[in-house]
């Protein structure tokens, strides 16, 4: 999953909507943490043909420690153990090396770890953490709230031009982006240090920050270990732990040995850590399988079918193979093309949907790396019992198309199936070429396959219509990053977040290409001016146009945001966020206050992009408000009702408030067969016998994660 999903903004009106979830309930204390997705293990049951479920830790206390005890594991290569950097340090920084307020344990449910609970204010924006008295640092220091004030001021210092932010619930604190530009004081970052074992919170939106508490960047640093060693603090003889673990050694993109920091305390009542006394982090291997059979390591991942198949072969390893679900879907995605075609009718796209025989695929192409499915779901997820995906049924599927005038397929187009290159997608093009198979055979439909390169590949899946694209759909992939409601509808509502897509008029679509195709709209240049003429904007008579649209758009905007059902207000309205009048307003301040001819053009520029189409760089803003009185010009009542009931539940209260409607707007595309699930991803790992703790990361970056729970006889 593209790493900017996970604060995608919806645009609804005005005003930008978060995507994740509001907090739990206003000035309640949780103690036990529940995880925000609300799913409890969701590993497959162990079978003997396909694996076995991976052995957990027995009882809720932390193991005696083993003399000379060792666990090797491959992981993806390591470049930095910097917190603050989105790498493989994220699969050892959360409770392994670091521990946060709140982590994941054994079910991959979120409880407390240096934190013994929260209450969150009446206005559901601050969080008040206290912290336990009794952890430690790996040189004998207190673990306070100061500790985790400085790590989040230091990523927020605006000299920190490295840190990445949204890595952390730092992508949510107040003003916490606006001292980051340098344009507000440290005073007003909403983080606030109460006393040594209390800390505060503040969010710009609600937001259940739990989900984002668990990830590295939300970690303490050890402000001595920081401040004596500025830029090398987290080398090998600088890093000082509060996790079960530190470092002993570690190579850049090659071995990180790990050993038990004898100063840990855990938290009190639940497992924090196994007995393993030396974890050894290896780089993947191209080659998992001899390699573990050859010693080099006790835990490795699968990563090819023909591997798998040759395990499942094999009586000594197949003993060894366990296996587990992830959060990830597989699925084809309408690809919004700016053509009209037959298959803009639902009656067609459904009688794909029924069509196409999942299972084969997935013990063929796949060779049982996946679990057939009509739904956004894996095993366990919280909508799994609430989506209703399309039945295969291929004798309706051929009424389906008899009835809307095209029997047999004839009269019907080619069908696009767009993949990525191999380096992008490894099996993308045997699915197609399977499902060209299947849709030939069985609905005379023919295909052809479209290979894109990265670039083109992420852009047809996360970036809205594209000028190119012919009537068919993306290979694409739904996964959740980490914890939260917002991921509940595993990527299945990805297109809601771009104009012109679903059912969206032709001219829409149409559009939205346009509007992407340059620096600068063309006519949004013949209508309010240059940006890039230096000259633009210095005389205030250079405005009047922008002026005029400003004013004409917010009167629209305030007009159709009050004529929406008053449940959806506090979406469109949210509270502490500027109004798009006094936004405006603000931009001619800066205008009005500008010393020199140069701040007056940057004020314009700032203007412009406000109003019109295009911020710099070529990007379509969508918050623009000439978009987006276009937008709810145009957009159905079908259009709007989803992304109000998306809206609902990325904000939702609880994961039990929010699941029911994630599944509504996922049925929704699902009937509608412009989001077509094929099966939910699998991963087999190999663990040699007696080592328990074993636990397969569920979320994108898969792979192993929670490593300080490893546990051997």
């Amino acid at each position: 999953m593209k790493k900017k999903n996970a604060f995608l903004a919806l645009l609804l009106s005005f005003s930008l909507l978060s995507v994740t979830a509001c907090s739990n309930s206003s000035n309640s204390a949780n103690e036990n943490g529940k995880n925000a997705a609300g799913n409890s293990n969701t590993s497959v049951k162990a079978t003997s043909d396909v694996g076995q479920t991976a052995v957990k830790n027995e009882g809720a206390s932390d193991l005696e420690i083993k003399a000379g005890s060792s666990v090797t594991v491959f992981n993806p290569k390591i470049p930095t153990l910097d917190p603050t950097q989105w790498q493989g340090q994220i699969l050892v920084g959360q409770g392994t090396l670091l521990e946060g307020l709140y982590g994941y344990n054994q079910d991959n449910e979120i409880v407390p770890k240096i934190a013994t609970g929260y209450t969150v204010s009446d206005d559901k924006k601050t969080w008040t953490f206290t912290l336990r008295k009794d952890a430690k640092w790996s040189n004998g220091d207190p673990v306070t709230a100061h500790d985790f004030y400085f790590s989040y001021m230091y990523q927020l210092d605006p000299a920190n031009t490295t840190a990445q932010l949204w890595l952390s619930v730092l992508n949510f604190v107040k003003n916490g982006y606006a001292y980051h530009a340098g344009s507000v004081s440290k005073e007003e970052v909403g983080l606030k240090v109460v006393d040594d074992y209390t800390l505060e919170i503040t969010t710009t939106l609600p937001h259940a920050i739990l989900g984002d508490m668990v990830l590295s960047g939300s970690m303490p640093m050890n402000p001595k270990a920081v401040e004596a060693n500025p830029g090398k603090w987290f080398e090998p003889g600088n890093f000082v732990s509060n996790g079960p673990y530190m470092v002993k050694s570690f190579t850049p993109n090659g071995e990180l040995v790990m050993v038990s920091n004898p100063n840990y305390v855990g938290a009190a009542g639940q497992l924090n850590h196994g007995n393993v006394e030396t974890i050894h982090v290896l780089p993947a291997t191209t080659v998992p399988v001899e390699d573990y059979m050859s010693g080099h390591a006790d835990v490795v991942l699968i990563q090819s079918a023909s591997d798998l198949q040759y395990v499942k072969k094999t009586d000594e390893l197949k003993s060894q193979l366990y296996t587990a679900a992830t959060y990830a879907i597989k699925y084809l995605l309408w690809s919004n093309p700016t053509t009209e075609s037959p298959y803009d009718k639902k009656e067609v796209r459904q009688a794909i949907a029924k069509a196409i025989q999942r299972k084969p695929i997935v013990e063929s192409v796949l060779n049982g790396m996946g679990g057939a499915t009509n739904i956004f779901a894996s095993p366990g997820w919280p909508t799994e019992k609430l989506e209703q995906g399309l039945p295969e049924d291929l004798e309706a599927a051929k009424q389906l198309l008899k009835d809307a005038g095209y029997e047999g397929g004839k009269g019907l187009p080619t069908l696009s199936l767009y993949v990525g290159v191999k380096q992008v997608d490894a099996q993308g093009e045997q699915i197609a070429l399977a499902l060209g198979q299947l849709l030939q055979q069985n609905l005379g439909i023919k295909t052809e396959l479209v290979q894109l390169n990265e670039a083109q590949f992420n852009a047809y899946q996360y970036s809205g219509p594209q000028g190119d694209a012919k009537p068919g759909f993306i290979l694409a992939s739904g996964a959740t990053n980490w914890s939260e409601p917002g991921s509940l509808d595993m990527g299945a509502t990805q297109q809601l977040y771009s104009i012109g897509t679903l059912d969206a008029p032709l001219e829409a679509t149409k559009q939205f290409v346009d509007w992407t195709k340059e620096t600068y709209y063309k006519p949004a240049i013949e209508k309010y001016g240059d940006p890039d003429n230096k000259n633009a904007g210095v005389e205030w008579s250079d405005w009047a146009a922008l002026e005029k649209a400003a004013k004409e758009d917010i009167a629209f905007l305030d007009k159709w945001t009050a004529e929406q059902p008053a449940d959806w207000q506090p979406y469109l309205k949210q509270p502490g966020l500027p109004t798009a009048a006094e936004q405006w307003q603000q931009i001619v301040d800066l205008w009005k206050n500008a010393k020199n001819s140069d701040e007056k053009h940057a004020a314009f520029v700032t203007a412009w992009t406000f109003v019109a189409p295009n911020a710099p760089g070529g990007k379509l803003n969508q918050n623009a408000l000439d978009v987006q009185v276009y937008y709810n010009s145009y957009q159905s009542d079908t259009l709007r009702d989803l992304r109000m009931w998306q809206a609902q539940f990325v904000n939702a209260l609880t994961v039990e408030d929010a699941a029911p409607i994630a599944a509504k707007v996922v049925n929704n595309l699902l009937e509608e067969a412009y989001a077509v699930p094929l099966y939910y991803q699998q991963q087999y790992f190999l663990v040699k016998p007696g080592i328990t703790g074993v636990q397969s990361n569920p979320w994108a970056w898969g792979n192993f994660y929670g490593l300080h729970l490893l546990s051997v006889e």
